[in-house]
């Protein structure tokens, strides 16, 4: 006879997809800094002026926009997660990940607002 037991299943269990977007915007992020390097190496900005001028080039704005997409994405699977492990008052957690959420989309706007202004 086959004895069935039950397991509590608990939390969200985003396991391996979380380790994979934290190490894919890792990735992402450093890859970003080491043209953005090169770029300012290149170019050696030394007032305002020349720097504007580096952010102007579509390419870049594109891909500064892309580098803080994935350093929000990372932040926030990593807030949730520590939010999930440490609070365990569903109100305040759920709180606490909608503050951070509007937080991080409203600094990407802000971040976008900034590049294309």
């Amino acid at each position: 006879m086959v004895k069935l037991t039950r397991r509590a299943v608990t939390g969200a269990h985003y396991g391996v997809k979380d380790w994979l977007i934290q190490r894919v915007t890792a990735v992402l992020m450093i890859a970003y800094l080491a043209v953005l390097l090169g770029v300012i190496w290149v170019a050696a900005p030394q007032d305002y002026a020349a720097w504007k001028n580096v952010f102007t080039t579509p390419w870049i704005r594109i891909a500064t926009l892309v580098f803080f997409i994935g350093l929000f994405w990372h932040a926030w699977v990593g807030v949730r997660n520590v939010l999930m492990d440490y609070v365990h008052a569903t109100a305040i957690r759920l709180t606490l990940q909608i503050l951070v959420i509007v937080s991080l989309v409203s600094y990407l706007v802000w971040t976008a607002e900034i590049l294309w202004s």
